[in-house]
Formats: C-alpha cells, sequence, structure tokens
C-alpha cells in the first residue's frame, strides 16, 4: 500500500466502519457486517490509534507499506507504550485498535491487495495480560525500582532467567535485548570510564531496532559467552521468564514490577556512577538516556522517582 500515513489508516478505515451496523450482525460469522465498526466515535479513536503506531513504525522500523506489518512490530509497540507505564484504560484501547486493524489489514489484502495475506496480532493481549498481572499498567505513578534486586535475581529458580535478569540489572537492557542474544553480539571488553572498571560487552537491538552497547559485569559476560560457546544461542521464553520473576518477587518480599523494574535499579545506579565521575545532572541524564536506548535525555527523569 503506498501513501501517507494518514491515507493508509483511511483506506483501512473503510475496511471495517459500517456507520450503524447492528450488533446481532456484527458478532454474527456469517453477516457482511461481522467485525466491523458501527460508532464513528469508536472508529475515529482507533483510527488515531492506527496513526500514532504508523509514524512509529516509520520513524523506529522505516516501515512506509502497512501491509508489512508483522506480529514483531505489534509486539515492540505494545512493550514501548508498557515502558512509560499508562492508565490501564489506554493500554486497552491500544489493544483494541491493533486487534482491529489486525482484521483490516486482512480484510484489505483480501478486498483490495494483490497479496491476500492473514495477519496475527495475538501477542497484543499477551502482553496487555501481563501488563495487567504485573500491575504495569495502573491509575497511579509509583516507583518500580526493586529494593533488593541481586536477592530477586538469586530467587529465581531458572538459570537462563537469573543470566537474563543480571544483564537487565547491569546493562539496562530491555527484555527483547536479553530474551535472544547470539554469539556474534559479545563484543569483548572495554574499560568503563564512567566507574573505572573493567566491563563485558553485548550488542543488542532494541526498541525498533535501535543498536547499542550493553556493559555487564565481567562475571555475567564469561556466563554468557560460555553458554554461547556451548549452545551457540542464548533464549529464554519471555512468559516462562515473567512469571519466574514474579515468583522471585514475592519470594523476596518485592512488589512484582516484572523485568522492566531492573531497568529502573539500572536507571538510578547509572545516574550515580556520572554524577560521581563528575557529569552535570543534565549530561547524567543525556548519558544515561542514551545507554537506556531511548530518544530524549528527560526521560531518564521517568526512572527517578
Amino acid at each position: 500500500m503506498r501513501g501517507s500515513v494518514y491515507y493508509q489508516a483511511s483506506q483501512l478505515v473503510l475496511q471495517v466502519f459500517v456507520e450503524g451496523a447492528k450488533k446481532e450482525d456484527r458478532v454474527n460469522p456469517n453477516h457482511p457486517h461481522y467485525q466491523m465498526v458501527a460508532s464513528y466515535k469508536t472508529m475515529e479513536s482507533y483510527k488515531n490509534v492506527w496513526e500514532n503506531f504508523f509514524n512509529y513504525l516509520k520513524e523506529h522500523w522505516n516501515i512506509k507499506d502497512f501491509e508489512k506489518i508483522e506480529s514483531e512490530h505489534i509486539q515492540a509497540y505494545m512493550e514501548y507504550k508498557v515502558e512509560y507505564y499508562p492508565s490501564k484504560q489506554y493500554l486497552e484501547k491500544i489493544s483494541a485498535a491493533l486487534g482491529k486493524l489486525e482484521i483490516a489489514l486482512t480484510k484489505f489484502s483480501k478486498n483490495v491487495s494483490k497479496h491476500e495475506r492473514e495477519y496475527d496480532f495475538s501477542i497484543r493481549q499477551t502482553i496487555l495480560d501481563n501488563a495487567r498481572d504485573f500491575k504495569l499498567v495502573a491509575n497511579n505513578y509509583h516507583n518500580r525500582a526493586y529494593n533488593h534486586p541481586e536477592l530477586l535475581i538469586s530467587n529465581l529458580k531458572e538459570p537462563l532467567h537469573q543470566l537474563a535478569a543480571s544483564i537487565q540489572l547491569e546493562g539496562g537492557a530491555r527484555i527483547e535485548g536479553v530474551a535472544l542474544i547470539k554469539y556474534e553480539q559479545l563484543k569483548g571488553r572495554k574499560i568503563d570510564l564512567v566507574p573505572n572498571k573493567e566491563v563485558g560487552i553485548i550488542t543488542t537491538k532494541e526498541k525498533g531496532g535501535k543498536v547499542g552497547d550493553v556493559l555487564i559485569t565481567l562475571n555475567t559476560y564469561r556466563k554468557l559467552k560460555n553458554y554461547l560457546e556451548e549452545f551457540k544461542v542464548f533464549k529464554i521464553n519471555r512468559q516462562a521468564y515473567y512469571n519466574d520473576i514474579k515468583q522471585a518477587a514475592i519470594s523476596s518480599n518485592e512488589n512484582p514490577e516484572a523485568s522492566h523494574g531492573l531497568r529502573w535499579n539500572f536507571a538510578k545506579r547509572r545516574m550515580f556512577e556520572y554524577g560521581k565521575a563528575g557529569y552535570t545532572y543534565e549530561e547524567c541524564l543525556l548519558e544515561v538516556s542514551n545507554e537506556m536506548k531511548h530518544n530524549r535525555a528527560s526521560i531518564t527523569q521517568h526512572y527517578l522517582v
């Protein structure tokens, strides 16, 4: 599909909007109005989400033809939104809008496009459910850093989960940065001039393809390298990882904040290290923001509550 973000969104609206369509028809798989949107207000709300999502895809993934959307893009966008601690209602609206986008794209590929295909955006519901379960959405804002992150990690049952959590705590990586790591991502060692100590380097791709280094302790780096030398690929199941962290948090008398709470711990520690090294507050914000693969320095303040 060609055209601007707004044109493509409008074309997809035509696939799912029938003003005033009856509810009984919209839930009847045998009716032409099945899965359609009948309310102009609801459709406008969904279209706004689509346009924001499409702009995100252009900026972070360089995708301009939205027929090329895959499940991984849905997952990245939902996790991107969760990171900024949205209200439950807002995340539910995004999930519903992306669900309707799945239907619109499937209909468009069948009715208009030359490339008929089925889309599966079910990952959106998984992420929404996890966000609810782990209280990543709420009506109030709170500090999500763990009080004793090392204890929490030691209480994880799976050794691979302990290693993934250590990488997140020490290097500030997102979940997508530790869910799959290949041997070629290991980049050796260097002296981290901020605390003036030797660290291991992993290159990860996160948040819409943004590439950058993750600095971890030599002990964690050795464990990861040893594993990769034997198995070539480090891979964890996200759902199992989420569940293990939840149980470990309970065992550690912590509020379950999922793995993202470890990034909060990283941000606080790293701000302190930069400050101790003589950086100004503004410089600290910028450096930590870059290490966490954010676009703006001010985002770091989000973690300093």
